[in-house]
C-alpha cells in the first residue's frame, strides 16, 4: 500500500482493516492504492462531501456490503448521523423502498452499535396540508420559475404523478432540514448516476446541481470520487450527462 493510501485509510478506519485484506491481499492492495491515493488525491474535495457522495452512490448501485464497510469511516470523517439518515431517506424517492430498506437497517445497526439513540431528532418542516405547495416551491428554487404550477400540470391521466413529485419527492424530502439544496441535489445526482439507465433524469439533475451552485467542475469531482464504487461505464455516462447539461446552461 502506498504511503498516501495508508494514511487516508487510517483516517477512515483507525482501528480496523478492510475485510478483503486477509482473503484477497493483492486485490485489496491495488484497489486501496487506487481509491485512497490516486482518486482521493485527484482533487480538493473535502472528506465529508466525498463520503456523502460515496454513500449515495453505493445506495444507487445497491452496494450494500461496501456501504456497511464505508459507513463507519464516513462517520469517522465527519458525516453526521442526521446526514446519513437524510441520504438514505431521500434515496427512497429515486430507488424505492424495496431497494432502500436494507440500507436503512444497516444504518440503524451501525448507529445503535455506536451508542447513538434512535430515533434521531425529526427534520420535517412540512405538513400534509402544505407539502405540495412547499415541494413545488423547492422545485422552483432548484430548477427555476418554469416549475411553477408543475403539481397540477400534465395530461389528466398522469397528472397525479406530477402532484406526487411535488408533494412527495420534493415536499417530503427536499424540504427537510439536515441537508441543504446543494447537498440534496448532489446526492440525487449520485443515486441516479450509480443506478444507470436514467440518463435523461441525470442530465436534468446535473442542470439542477448547476443552478444551485454545484458547477461542472464540482460534478466532475463527484463522479471521479464515486468511480471506484460504481465503475467506468456509469461514470462515463454521468460525465456525458454533465457535459450535456453544461452545454444547455452555457457553462
Amino acid at each position: 500500500m502506498t504511503e498516501a493510501a495508508e494514511k487516508y485509510y487510517k483516517k477512515l478506519y483507525p482501528d480496523g482493516e478492510w475485510t478483503l485484506a486477509e482473503t484477497d491481499p493483492e486485490f485489496a492492495e491495488f484497489f486501496t492504492d487506487f481509491a485512497c491515493d490516486e482518486v482521493v488525491g485527484q482533487d480538493d474535495l473535502d472528506d465529508r462531501t466525498r463520503m456523502m457522495a460515496v454513500l449515495a452512490a453505493l445506495l444507487g448501485c445497491q452496494g450494500l456490503d461496501e456501504f456497511k464497510e464505508i459507513l463507519p469511516g464516513a462517520l469517522n470523517l465527519g458525516v453526521t448521523p442526521v446526514e446519513v439518515k437524510e441520504i438514505v431517506y431521500q434515496a427512497c424517492a429515486y430507488l424505492g423502498i424495496g431497494r432502500v430498506r436494507p440500507f436503512l437497517t444497516a444504518v440503524n445497526e451501525v448507529l445503535s452499535a455506536r451508542g447513538i439513540r434512535l430515533p434521531l431528532e425529526g427534520q420535517a418542516t412540512t405538513t400534509r396540508d402544505n407539502r405540495i405547495e412547499k415541494g413545488e416551491q423547492a422545485q422552483v428554487d432548484i430548477f427555476g420559475e418554469g416549475m411553477k404550477g408543475f403539481a397540477s400540470s400534465g395530461p389528466e391521466e398522469s397528472r397525479h404523478i406530477n402532484r406526487w413529485l411535488s408533494g412527495n419527492c420534493f415536499g417530503d424530502y427536499y424540504t427537510r432540514t439536515g441537508l441543504d439544496y446543494r447537498q440534496r441535489e448532489m446526492i440525487t445526482f449520485c443515486f441516479i448516476a450509480a443506478q444507470g439507465g436514467c440518463e435523461p433524469q441525470l442530465t436534468s439533475h446535473a442542470a439542477g446541481n448547476m443552478k444551485v451552485g454545484n458547477d461542472k467542475a464540482f460534478l466532475i469531482k463527484i463522479i471521479s470520487q464515486c468511480l471506484p464504487y460504481i465503475g467506468y461505464p456509469r461514470s462515463l455516462n454521468a460525465l456525458r450527462c454533465v457535459n450535456d447539461a453544461a452545454a444547455q446552461q452555457g457553462e
